[in-house]
């Protein structure tokens, strides 16, 4: 069976195109034994896993790749497999959609403690592997991926270089900023694009084809990854479903618990597990206020839907209101803390303060508020305390 599996992985490998680089192909540190790539389905982690595999300079027979949820693994286990590739002087094991298979942590802590393998492992944002049953994160390196930013959209679009910056360089030299990309491209030409189509990688291989794969993707994340890792019946997955279409369709500010329970025909408490599937899963992107903690039975203050190009895709007029809260929560929610303030829209780190609208949006409701800005659309540039939303497309 291993001479069959290598063959298959052989191939793959080789008919694996060489991708444009994402943000983390150079932030993953290969010295460590065992590496897994973590995000939601369909930002690039097959395709950057298949092109680690293809420009290692090993030979193909000492690099194994293969997909947890094949017919060949119904009938072994990923330890006999394991096995059986080291003792043919195997090298490298690269294992997709590990959340497909059942105990796959205690197998793969077996195979880091027995075996001189390399591993690298791909699976679902919704996984948590910091409460899994072999504690994984302390023998692997956990790398958390995301869509393309605005940024990265840009230079796929453009093949111009552009830099990254911490949120903290934005706010401080904002105008600066602004004013260099201005000068290599204009970024507001390709805002509108990115709003509808530019998150996921894929919108480069087929653009005419981006709306239908981009829904497939998503029925997959719901209907079969979801149900992998959370205990949800076949026949409730419809739910989860509807529960998208509604939050679509429902502006931040307007949640009404009870209204959405009745709608779905769901209790209070199922609803709020809903909520949590959903975010682990990258479908949600669900914020409470600081004082609820992470009590996944309070009540979100918002919800959004994990980006902009799904608003496009399940709503059918998506308020500009509702996409530019959602993006700056996309962008933001990566790499830092986001809450609900008392005063304002979004409080991040628990220390700045925004207020997100248009260009003529104003600091009425944050004034003299220390460390607080408004974060406006439909500007090229900032001033003050006033900053571009497009802008925060270059936290990565």
């Amino acid at each position: 069976m291993l001479k069959k599996l290598i063959e298959n992985s052989s191939l793959y490998i080789q008919l694996s195109d060489s991708p444009r680089e994402r943000y983390f192909y150079k932030e993953i540190d290969h010295i460590d034994k065992l590496i897994g790539i973590i995000g939601a389905r369909g930002v690039g982690k097959t395709t950057y896993i298949l092109n680690y595999l293809k420009n290692h300079p090993t030979s193909l027979s000492k690099k194994l790749y293969l997909s947890a949820d094949s017919i060949a693994m119904s009938n072994t286990s990923l330890v006999e497999i394991a096995k059986e590739f080291s003792l043919r002087g195997g090298e490298i094991l690269a294992i997709d959609e590990i959340h497909k298979y059942r105990n796959f942590e205690i197998e793969l802590k077996q195979i880091y403690d027995m075996l001189p393998l390399k591993v690298i492992f791909s699976g679902s944002s919704a996984i948590e592997l910091e409460h899994a049953k072999a504690d994984l994160t302390r023998r692997a390196l956990i790398y958390r991926v995301n869509g393309l930013s605005f940024r990265e959209f840009l230079e796929f679009k453009t093949d111009i270089s552009l830099q990254a910056y911490s949120l903290e360089t934005i706010l401080e030299n904002h105008t600066d900023i602004a004013f260099e990309v201005a000068n290599k491209l204009k970024p507001l030409e390709y805002w509108e694009e990115y709003f509808e189509f530019g998150y996921y990688p894929f919108y480069f291989e087929n653009p005419n084809r981006y709306t239908i794969k981009l829904n497939e993707t998503i029925n997959t994340a719901i209907e079969v990854d979801i149900p992998s890792i959370f205990k949800i019946k076949y026949e409730y997955i419809v739910n989860l479903k509807k529960l998208v279409k509604l939050i679509c369709a429902s502006e931040p500010f307007t949640l009404n618990i009870q209204e959405l329970s009745n709608k779905i025909g769901i209790d209070r408490d199922t609803l709020y597990l809903y909520f949590e599937y959903l975010h682990r899963g990258k479908i949600f992107n669900v914020i409470r206020a600081k004082s609820k903690g992470d009590n996944i039975f309070s009540k979100p203050d918002k919800v959004y839907l994990n980006n902009s190009n799904l608003n496009y895709s399940y709503c059918s007029q998506a308020t500009i209101g509702m996409i530019r809260e959602t993006t700056f929560t996309t962008f933001l929610k990566s790499h830092h803390d986001l809450s609900i303030p008392k005063k304002g829209d979004f409080l991040v780190d628990e220390k700045y303060l925004f207020e997100v609208g248009g260009k003529n949006k104003s600091f009425k409701q944050i004034k003299d508020v220390p460390n607080s800005f408004v974060v406006s659309d439909d500007i090229e540039t900032g001033f003050g305390n006033k900053i571009p939303l497009w802008l925060f497309g270059f936290l990565y």
